[in-house]
């Protein structure tokens, strides 16, 4: 090998390193710009965040909702109940889907049924 293709050996390795290094800051330059949206979108989050606190009732802050009592009563039920089939249940699902199908049934909402009138 020669010093001629030893230079030119050489030449072409700058010029492919030359060019991953563009690649290299153009992705550092596409990152930067996205970290700076999601930097501004995380600061208008926070403000909206803080405009909201400071104009919300005073009881909105905190705590839980208060729960009704039939919704108690309700939620004493089911934890009352044992626990039942995943089986049965995806069984039952299955009937009601098909009497809905075949127009017995409507369902005006997830999960809830009512006779076709």
């Amino acid at each position: 090998m020669n010093v001629a293709e030893l230079l030119a050996g050489l030449q072409a390795q700058h010029d492919e390193v030359t060019g991953r290094a563009a690649e290299l800051r153009g992705q550092i330059e596409h990152l930067t710009a996205a970290l700076a949206e999601t930097e501004a979108r995380l600061a208008d989050l926070d403000t909206a965040r803080k405009v909201i606190s400071e104009t919300a009732p005073g009881g909105a802050e905190g705590g839980p909702p208060e729960t009704s009592t039939a919704y108690q009563a309700i939620v004493n039920a089911f934890n009352q109940h044992p626990a039942t089939d995943e089986a049965t249940v995806n069984i039952t699902r299955s009937r009601l889907g098909r009497l809905t199908r075949q127009g017995f049934l409507t369902q005006p909402g997830r999960g809830r049924y009512q006779k076709q009138t």
